[in-house]
């Protein structure tokens, strides 16, 4: 990346105590992310990319805890912050969205207020001007009346407006970085759109970079430069959207793309489906650990986890065929 990263993850390791034992939900995970850029996480449910994001924003439930890495913010060291200092930073130089918005929002606070209070948190206005601020913020995500719809309760917001809602309150005290996770889920398409239309526009406007946490395959081919693909804990394949899609490298990537659905597709052969289940993360196989989901795996394969192998300018990938310029089969969605 030619650009000075905003947000630089450096060996990153999550580790969770449990009866099964020490679940890894990040396991040595590095990426950085520049001013402007949209990076896109894929991967199936539990591969760990809403742990990674809340181990970011120093989130991560308990009993779990940052075992072993470093994450920087524009070169502040993020975990060696005390926890005052880190909840400053959250909210105003990180923001994050979430991806259930009814969650997210206090259903008997009134919407206006609820954006009031982030922006006071932060010291980004007082008194009228908070509530000036407030509305503006409403505008900015085409709420609209805004000055009379930031009067409203959650309630009365239809799905697609809450989003845009929790859209507001994480963007406004104009943070460096932006986290959106899941944040089109349960939307109809025409809302999804919308919402990814107000984050592009968002990060050409103000310069913050995104992050975007999505099994939404299309939505990353539309409006991310970069794609990050997780898979048990790890990134297994990165580089810029277009390149790994048009000849991915791992075969964890190409089995996603051609699990993604499409109508001439369908009608000739049907759904084609991931063959097997996502590993335990409590228990995780030995080597590669898709091989156990692999068709062509091989004897080192079993053995020996993979390193992080530079198979072009920009890209990487954790297979042992990527060393020999193997292309997995995919399909690039449209």
């Amino acid at each position: 990346m030619s650009r000075e990263p905003i947000l630089s993850v450096e060996g990153l390791r999550v580790a969770i105590p449990s009866p099964r034992g020490i679940v890894e939900a990040v396991d040595g995970v590095s990426f950085g992310v520049a001013s402007r850029e949209v990076v896109g996480i894929v991967g199936e449910s539990g591969c760990g990319k809403s742990m990674l994001a809340m181990s970011i924003m120093r989130l991560i439930p308990e009993p779990g805890r940052i075992v072993a890495g470093r994450v920087t913010l524009v070169g502040r060291d993020l975990l060696g912050l005390p926890e005052r200092e880190m909840r400053k930073v959250r909210g105003s130089e990180i923001g994050m969205i979430f991806q259930d918005p009814s969650a997210s929002l206090n259903p008997v606070m009134r919407i206006g207020r609820q954006i009031e209070e982030t922006i006071e948190a932060h010291g980004g206005a007082v008194g009228s001007a908070t509530r000036d601020r407030a509305i503006d913020m409403l505008r900015a995500v085409r709420i609209p009346e805004p000055a009379v719809r930031a009067r409203d309760y959650p309630y009365q917001y239809s799905g697609g407006m809450r989003q845009r809602v929790v859209i507001a309150i994480g963007t406004a005290n104009r943070p460096k970085l932006l986290i959106a996770d899941e944040p089109t889920t349960a939307l109809d398409v025409t809302v999804q759109a919308q919402i990814m239309d107000l984050l592009r526009a968002m990060n050409e406007e103000t310069g913050t970079a995104i992050i975007l946490i999505t099994h939404n395959i299309a939505l990353v081919s539309r409006f991310c430069a970069r794609i990050l693909v997780m898979y048990a804990g790890r990134i297994v394949e990165s580089g810029p959207t277009a390149d790994v899609f048009a000849r991915p490298s791992h075969p964890y990537t190409a089995a996603l793309l051609r699990a993604v659905p499409r109508v001439e597709a369908r009608l000739r052969e049907g759904l084609t489906a991931i063959e097997g289940r996502p590993p335990d993360l409590a228990r995780k196989p030995s080597g590669c650990a898709y091989h156990p989901r692999c068709a062509l795996r091989g004897d080192i394969c079993v053995r020996e986890a993979p390193p992080e192998i530079e198979v072009a300018a920009g890209r990487t990938a954790r297979c042992w065929a990527a060393e020999l310029g193997i292309v997995w089969k995919g399909s690039a969605p449209s």
